[in-house]
């Protein structure tokens, strides 16, 4: 969930699902495994185990110790072996590169012990695990633009250095059960010619030391679905066995409706759109926007009226456009038709991401059975697809546990076709 997909969610949010593909037939990709055989179809993400950084601020680029808040919740034996119990066989692991890229010999030495720890724990309780290297891009200096905005960022060597290493680790563990995931949502644009080259010289590095790992390789744009049919696939065949990523969190303006990470002024009083768009009404969401308004004693009346309007043209834009079930198929058919081109198999293809944030104490987002009919339509729309998926979040405001009880949300886990385990 990176600043790329945020910033241009206004002008993908709604259109992108009718925009025609192109009709060119690349190369085929190689099958490196039969259909059914990888060990990912249904899980979770698990951030923030290894996120929610203590750095330092400038002109330091070093990180507290140990680098992680310990406040964070973090997933217990317990609580995996209860995700496998509802049916999840995989873990999606994002991982911050932060700590340790800045972190001395020993201090890393430290941080790949405590990753090979967490891996080994998911897997004893039967989970499968992607390593997801997440960057954060609201860190000042381990960020995105320096580490792989192009092959001369200025900590690209180094980011590069640390795939190899990373995929050395996972080499070691139990063969067609974990994955690495080099990059989360590359900021560079859909047909960016820099991500190519990027993707391309991450790959040859984790391939050094470990030639069997199965990698994940993702489009530009933030992992948008645009960015996936925008990839040519057939240079990648030589990095097998391949898999493929996206996300999907269209339409923002449902799934992303209160969240004080974007930078949009729509999105901080957004809330009470409706999913599907028909269960609601443009003057009932309109009249909680101006409610929420009233509230915020923050900004000036000026941004707010400016806001407001902005809010209602594009609620305008959504309601007409009545988004249901057939609009995530929409999106999704681009993914298809992509496949089928290039002859890959479906279930080579991972939604990594999907969800959208709830309403709770923190925050005031989409109503509760409003975001479970639209989980399920999303988890629906990606298995008629063939598609595995990636649920995200297990924690926070988008998650299916709470942070403190760890009790498993029933609406998400019907949502997402789960069991609820047995205490």
């Amino acid at each position: 969930m990176t600043g790329w997909s945020r910033r241009q969610v206004l002008k993908a949010a709604l259109g992108a699902a009718t925009v025609p593909l192109a009709t060119t037939v690349p190369p085929l990709v190689s099958q490196a495994r039969t259909a059914g055989a990888w060990r990912f179809r249904r899980g979770v993400n698990t951030w923030p185990w290894f996120a929610l950084t203590r750095e330092f601020p400038a002109p330091r680029t070093d990180y507290d110790w140990p680098p992680f808040q310990s406040q964070r919740p973090v997933p217990t034996s317990a609580d995996l072996a209860r995700l496998r119990a509802s049916g999840l066989d995989f873990i999606r692991l994002p991982v911050d590169p932060g700590p340790f890229l800045a972190a001395d010999a020993g201090q890393r030495a430290e941080l790949m012990g405590m990753l090979d720890a967490a891996v080994d724990a998911a897997r004893s309780a039967d989970l499968g695990v992607i390593v997801n290297v997440q960057a954060n891009g609201a860190t000042h200096y381990w960020n995105p633009d320096r580490m792989y905005s192009s092959t001369v960022a200025p900590e690209f060597e180094s980011y590069r250095a640390l795939m190899s290493e990373i995929a050395e680790r996972l080499q070691g563990k139990t063969a067609g059960t974990v994955a690495l995931e080099p990059v989360n949502e590359p900021p560079q644009d859909c047909s960016s010619e820099a991500w190519p080259a990027v993707q391309a010289s991450l790959l040859t590095a984790a391939r050094v030391l470990g030639p069997s790992v199965p990698l994940l390789v993702t489009g530009g744009c933030g992992s948008m679905v645009r960015g996936l049919t925008a990839l040519d696939p057939a240079p990648l065949a030589d990095f097998e066995p391949i898999l493929f990523t996206f996300h999907f969190y269209e339409p923002y303006l449902f799934s992303h409706q209160g969240a004080p990470w974007m930078r949009e002024p729509v999105y901080r009083a957004l809330n009470n759109v409706p999913w599907p768009a028909s269960a609601g009404s443009l003057e009932q969401t309109l009249a909680s926007v101006r409610a929420r308004m009233a509230r915020d004693t923050e900004r000036s009346d000026e941004a707010k009226k400016a806001a407001y309007a902005e809010t209602e043209r594009v609620l305008k834009v959504y309601f007409d456009a009545q988004p249901d079930r057939r609009f995530i198929d929409g999106y999704l058919k681009q993914v298809s038709d992509w496949a089928d081109r290039h002859g890959i198999a479906r279930e080579r293809i991972i939604m990594g991401e999907f969800g959208a944030l709830r309403s709770d104490a923190r925050y005031t987002a989409a109503p509760n059975p409003d975001r479970a009919r639209y989980v399920a339509d999303v988890r629906q729309s990606a298995e008629a697809a063939s598609f595995p998926w990636a649920f995200w979040d297990l924690f926070d405001g988008m998650g299916m546990m709470d942070d403190t009880t760890r009790a498993l949300d029933p609406a998400m886990v019907e949502a997402l076709g789960l069991t609820m385990p047995a205490e």
